[in-house]
């Protein structure tokens, strides 16, 4: 942040401003109050002194008092005498800003300093003590997903649950157009200036067909209609060998297990989660001499 000084007293203060038009007096002969850097905001007196205020600048007569934080521009931390607010996004790995540091390793914050207003940031392995602390893009992510309400798929399958199938003939699976069953799916979750946003798709599913096989489709799988006759579906079909009362409870249990893809990026950051779920239905396979 760029900052305007003005001397503008006989005194030899000044006025400095920041490019938001945030201006303060600062004078130059001023006397700092004995008392710990970072002070931790409650009021302590120093030998009978006036208490300090809860957020003072301590380069400046009396420990003035300053506002404890100001949209857009941070937190003021004690002792420091800066505002601190993470920087969003954050710099690229290998930024000058990152001093040397991994990305990994902590934040950077943006600075304003009143009495240094050549101090526009500086890196942190945890909260400056005042600031709001740093987000984990990552945490983010994982709010936007649960604010998305993924399901699992929601099943077609022929034969009909509520009818029979035969042995040998074509089973077809497909996973109906649902909100929140298939994607995309977007959300966004936010803390302080972090926002990060979220896009989830289902990259595959995975039938169990509850004879011992599974299928793996990479698509959502074709409707069947009765136009398509005794054909096998295109892209996600089964046959069974045996007809279903060969389980106990006389019909296959049928679960589809969907893997959600979840792209994210924000604060600096981008990343890939993957969630699966599921959905399952019961289905009667016969042998054909029990339709005659």
């Amino acid at each position: 942040m760029g900052a305007v000084q003005a001397t503008a007293y006989g005194d030899g203060g000044k006025v400095v401003c920041d490019n938001k038009g945030w201006c303060r007096v600062v004078a130059d002969d001023t006397q700092t109050t004995p008392g710990s850097a970072g002070d931790d905001g409650k009021q302590a007196s120093d030998g009978g002194s006036s208490p300090k205020p809860k957020c003072y600048d301590s380069n400046m007569a009396n420990d003035t008092s300053v506002p404890c934080h100001l949209d857009g521009i941070g937190d003021w931390v004690n002792g420091m005498n800066c505002y601190f607010q993470v920087a969003n996004p954050q710099p690229p790995a290998g930024d000058p800003r990152w001093e040397g540091r991994d990305p990994k390793d902590g934040a950077v914050y943006d600075a304003y300093c009143p009495d240094n207003p050549n101090k526009t940031s500086q890196w942190f392995a945890q909260a400056p003590n005042g600031a709001a602390p740093a987000v984990d893009p990552r945490v983010l992510a994982l709010e936007a997903i649960k604010k998305m309400q993924l399901l699992g798929p929601n099943i077609g399958i022929a034969p009909n649950p509520n009818g029979k199938g035969v042995v040998g003939m074509p089973v077809w699976m497909w996973a109906k157009d649902t909100p929140n069953a298939w994607g995309p799916v977007t959300a966004s979750a936010s803390a302080g200036a972090v926002t990060v946003t979220a896009t989830a798709n289902v990259s595959k599913v995975i039938w169990s067909m509850g004879d011992g096989t599974t299928v793996t489709c990479a698509g959502r799988g074709t409707p069947y209609t009765a136009s398509y006759g005794m054909r096998a579906s295109p892209d996600c079909g089964h046959r069974y060998s045996q007809p279903s009362s060969s389980q106990q409870s006389g019909k296959y249990h049928v679960t589809a297990t969907a893997t959600w893809t979840i792209d994210w990026q924000g604060g600096g950051q981008n990343g890939q989660i993957n969630q699966t779920l599921n959905n399952a239905v019961d289905i009667t396979v016969a042998e054909v001499q029990v339709l005659n």
